[in-house]
């Protein structure tokens, strides 16, 4: 019995940080947020490049952009929430829709979660006689097995509650899903892109890498084939072109600054420099002669040719490139042609365009050839930019093989990197350590708010820059897998990293956390095994509060103010941003969400919040908080800064959706384990039941939906084809090619999509009087989303009268050929200066490479110029929707 006391008061000593663990890590955390958040306020007044790029960047077009908020601290604010996030559909893409949703969707798990348990389990957990202190009298811990067992009931049924909850709203947002894609992937701006009757066929086997041969298989369906082949030799060489070109550039612009820079030296010193301004006015000098007058043959830029830089012979930069262009840009024009004619040897990948979408989504469905793995990887609707070439010229046989090798590595990378994951989730526990081991005894001397601090803050930022390299492997991974695609190598990471996150931020953690303590209570104690177990493990859930609070505040507000990033954007624009070209790229480049390493990270946390929903329901609060900074953070950076670069068809949202069933599983197996150590055989069974009720639902839905969230239906695109006649003459009146946007469930009463700046400002309007039912109310909607959410109803949502400009036939002749075998020699972009010295070197250089000084200016203080937010500058290239 005098073991079971001691335990009891280790216990409590272990306890009793919790409250200030929390206090420690919020005080710290929320000033930091507060200081960002207060940059933010007043930098997103003035900086519009940074906070508020999409509103106005010339480099998208007019129906990408947002409207421009009020410019006020907090005006602004009001004139955001009134946006609605369909917007993000129509003004950029669907898995930027689909992103923000998902982080809704997270939010209204979180919140009903709070008001499903928190009501029963609160005060059943308060009351449960269990002795615990502090924030764990909240938490199933509380609750004494020996004398009252029976609210286990409670816990029971509350989880039912939820656990099904959860389960509904992954079916909901699926079918949801399912209907928003048919209608956006069937909408004239995505069905008439090149891309959506283009399909992908890899591990094609020799005898079929024949033209012949492919439209015998795909007959008359088939319009243009494109069979790669090898461009080693062709990327070689293009690379040194482009290499050289680059490098000659960079010599001009330093040769202007240099003689702009001993001209202005001269005029200081009282020389005339009119003369040689006139000479530089009337040209046909000789190469090099303007800027000799002011530098001298020594002070042009050089290079040495060998390895770096570092050795070799040393040669004048802009003549070296000269004379190597004359030789490479040929050189690359007949290796280009050479690979046109069919010369190098052909690798298994294939694009095939076909006459509609109808028969390119029937192509992909088909089982193309009598042999295994022959050609049974495909993708429709892959454009040009997303190919990873390399990937095509690997055989079904390696691809077999790769995926296994990837796959050991990455289950090696897992339990390499438990070690110091776990080293984190003991610093967490340090309280307890310290107490049972005399040499660790030294730490109870630490000030409490300090031990707070560490045992709180500490392992939430060590976890998160821990983790933060892990993304960078999985994409590698992907890549060397033989994923051909950029948006196949994000979900790849995005499935890789969840499982990573759910193991290392979760699982171990926990386990590091809790097992200590719980392990030596048990040998202390090994006949009160049960009461410890039911005990010890819920406590492991105060780590995850504060790393909530880390999460949400500080990840958060960052994600919102981009602080650093503005800081670093300012240092590379306007100081290491040396050339104009880097002036515009800089300038017109968007950031774009990464899909693969964003997603898990939060899909771990609903699974954090999912599974500790009934053991520590005090957890759902902090997770809706959390939840709704990050909801905001992201819908704003959605709306008015960042772009998309990769487009998965959206196909990220059901990806993440049914990786909850995750913490679904490892709630209900926690809670059956927990009633199992509480011996209590009512709520064990009654657990048992609904596990076993939870795996028919998770096999009938993916039975009855994954055909339909990876497929195009036959039967829509054959109706659709027949309805985009009567859809172009009904809307005739309106296809003025201006932006749109809808709220989910609203369209004007007559029908008519309204401007912009009228769904802006009554996008609670009603919905489309043709649709075949009421509106609903808001259960009715949310419970039925196969009628509130069909295809007829989402295809309102979609933009439906914008256009596509016209392929010309050399964009389509082009269109996947390898971008190698269609790159050009590049146009050299310097800057005009008061000395000439750009014309000369303009009228010399262009004989062997296009060259301008168009759009950029040196000014008197040798800083470089150009207009911003005015003309399109010389290098800029019209994107084209593949």
């Amino acid at each position: 019995m005098s073991n079971s006391n001691n335990t009891s008061s280790t216990g409590e000593t272990a306890e009793s940080s919790s409250l200030s663990a929390l206090v420690s890590t919020l005080a710290p955390v929320a000033v930091i947020s507060g200081a960002y958040l207060a940059v933010f306020l007043i930098l997103r007044r003035s900086k519009r490049r940074y906070y508020a790029p999409r509103t106005y960047l010339g480099s998208l077009r007019e129906s990408e952009r947002s409207p421009p908020l009020p410019n006020g601290l907090f005006n602004w604010i009001g004139s955001f929430w009134r946006i609605p996030d369909i917007y993000a559909l129509q003004h950029q893409s669907l898995d930027a829709y689909l992103y923000i949703r998902y982080l809704q969707m997270a939010l209204v798990l979180c919140f009903v979660g709070c008001i499903i348990t928190w009501p029963v389990l609160f005060p059943i957990n308060a009351t449960g006689g269990g002795g615990q202190k502090e924030l764990d009298i909240l938490s199933y811990s509380n609750v004494n097995p020996d004398t009252h067992k029976n609210r286990y009931f409670a816990h029971v049924f509350v989880s039912w509650a939820y656990f099904g909850f959860v389960m509904y709203l992954i079916m909901r947002e699926c079918i949801f899903y399912i209907n928003l894609r048919q209608a956006f992937l069937l909408s004239p701006f995505y069905s008439e892109r090149i891309s959506s009757r283009t399909v992908l066929f890899t591990c094609v086997p020799d005898n079929y890498l024949n033209e012949a041969k492919l439209r015998q298989v795909f007959g008359q369906n088939a319009k243009n084939i494109w069979i790669t082949a090898r461009t080693d030799e062709v990327d070689d060489l293009v690379k040194e072109r482009d290499k050289v070109a680059m490098k000659l550039e960079k010599a001009e612009i330093k040769l202007i600054k240099l003689a702009n820079k001993a001209r202005q030296k001269a005029i200081k010193n009282g020389a005339n420099a009119s003369e040689a301004d006139k000479q530089a006015i009337t040209g046909d000098a000789e190469s090099g002669s303007i800027a000799a007058r002011w530098l001298s043959a020594k002070s042009r830029p050089t290079h040495r040719t060998g390895p770096l830089g570092l050795i070799g012979k040393k040669v004048d930069t802009i003549n070296w490139c000269r004379a190597e262009l004359e030789r490479l840009i040929p050189e690359a024009e007949a290796v280009q042609a050479k690979y046109r004619s069919g010369a190098f040897k052909n690798i298994p990948g294939v694009f095939i365009e076909f006459t509609s979408q109808q028969a390119a989504e029937a192509a992909a469905q088909m089982l193309a050839h009598h042999q295994g793995l022959h050609m049974s990887n495909r993708v429709v609707g892959i454009r040009p930019s997303e190919v990873i070439w390399k990937s095509l010229a690997v055989p079904w046989w390696q691809l077999v093989i790769r995926r296994y090798i990837v796959l050991a590595f990455i289950a090696a990378l897992i339990i390499f990197w438990a070690i110091p994951v776990a080293v984190v989730g003991a610093i967490s526990n340090i309280n307890y350590l310290a107490t049972e081991y005399s040499w660790l005894s030294w730490l109870t001397d630490i000030p409490k708010v300090i031990l707070g601090v560490i045992t709180g803050l500490l392992p939430s930022v060590a976890l998160a820059i821990l983790m933060s390299l892990v993304p960078i492997i999985m994409r590698l991974c992907a890549k060397l897998a033989g994923e051909p695609s950029i948006s196949g190598v994000e979900l790849f990471t995005q499935n890789a990293y969840f499982a990573f996150q759910v193991i290392q931020v979760f699982l171990v953690t926990t386990l590091s956390s809790s097992a200590p303590a719980v392990i030596e209570q048990i040998i202390n104690a090994p006949n009160e095994t049960p009461r410890i177990l039911a005990q010890g493990l819920p406590k492991a859930s105060n780590f995850y509060i504060t790393y909530f609070i880390v999460q949400g505040l500080t990840i958060a507000t960052s994600v919102l103010t981009q602080v650093v990033g503005f800081f670093i954007f300012t240092i590379l624009y306007k100081f290491l941003a040396n050339t104009p070209r880097a002036l515009y790229q800089k300038w017109s480049n968007l950031s774009a969400i990464s899909w693969g390493s964003t997603m898990p990270v939060y899909t771990n946390i609903v699974v954090i919040a999912i599974t500790y929903s009934c053991i520590a329901p005090l957890m759902l609060g902090w997770a809706t908080i959390a939840m709704f900074l990050f909801y905001f953070a992201w819908r704003y950076n959605v709306f008015f800064v960042t772009d998309t670069q990769i487009d998965t068809r959206g196909l990220i949202y059901p990806k993440a959706l049914k990786q909850l069933f995750v913490g679904v599983y490892l709630g209900e197996i926690c809670m059956l384990g927990l009633f199992i150590a509480g011996t209590a055989p009512g709520p064990v069974i009654l657990m048992v039941i609904f596990i076993i009720f939870t795996v028919l639902f998770h096999y009938s839905l993916n039975t009855a939906l994954d055909p339909l969230l990876y497929n195009m239906p036959m039967s829509l695109l054959a109706e659709e084809e027949s309805a985009r006649l009567l859809d172009g003459e009904a809307g005739a009146s309106h296809s003025n090619g201006n932006d749109k946007f809808v709220d989910e469930h609203d369209l004007n009463g007559d029908g008519i999509v309204e401007s912009a700046e009228e769904q802006v400002a009554h996008s609670r309007a009603a919905r489309k009087a043709a649709a075949a039912h009421s509106k609903g109310n808001f259960l009715t909607r949310f419970l039925k989303p196969w009628i509130y959410s069909d295809y007829a109803t989402l295809r309102n949502l979609v933009p439906r009268h914008v256009s596509l400009p016209q392929y010309t036939p050399e964009i389509i002749e082009n269109a996947y050929n390898p971008p190698s075998v269609t790159s050009q020699a590049p146009l050299l972009w310097i800057p005009a200066d008061p000395a000439g010295v750009s014309k000369q070197e303009i009228a010399h250089t262009s004989k062997i490479i296009p060259i301008t000084d168009e759009g950029c200016i040196l000014n008197e203080k040798g800083k470089l110029e150009w207009d911003e937010e005015g003309t399109r500058p010389p290098v800029w290239e019209e994107k084209i929707l593949y």
